[in-house]
């Protein structure tokens, strides 16, 4: 038979696990994240664009505005940033998201099912300009062709 754990160990684990941040944004790793994010937020008026149609869905997609904000939110077990998208076309309509840096772009999440299979949006600052394409969530369930993107290109729009 073995004997219990020494109460000391268990003293000492609960210890350090409660050392650690319960809060994702909280993290000291953040600051480094969130300068990577500086180039991105802002608001970003889009002046090119293609206009997606997706024959299942009988839409016309077309983006207006993106709005990247650096407050912190937390999804999961991660943190993000808040923001918002805006679209022209099928309605005017503004989208809570939330959105991440990676390496070499900007993800960003969050818009329902209901409006279209797209995973996210890919972005990257180039110059003062905001380029990105609409990624596609094969899982929803509507095919979309191979080949088939929906790019833009956005302006920042001047603080006032």
């Amino acid at each position: 038979m073995t004997s219990p754990p020494d109460p000391r160990v268990w003293l000492a684990l609960t210890l350090v696990a409660a050392c650690g941040p319960t809060n994702p944004c909280t993290a000291s790793r953040m600051r480094l994240v969130r300068r990577a994010a500086t180039p991105y937020a802002g608001r970003w008026r889009v002046t090119r664009g293609d206009t997606l149609t997706l024959p299942q869905m009988g839409d016309r997609f077309r983006l207006a505005e993106i709005r990247l904000d650096t407050a912190r939110v937390v999804v999961r077990a991660t943190c993000r940033f808040r923001g918002a998208i805006a679209f022209a076309a099928p309605r005017a309509e503004t989208l809570a998201v939330t959105w991440s840096v990676a390496p070499d772009q900007a993800l960003i999440y969050g818009w329902p099912a209901e409006l279209g299979p797209f995973g996210g949006i890919g972005a990257v600052v180039t110059g003062d300009s905001l380029r990105g394409a609409l990624l596609f969530d094969s899982r929803l369930g509507i095919e979309v062709k191979p080949g088939v993107t929906a790019q833009f290109v956005a302006g920042r729009v001047p603080l006032q």
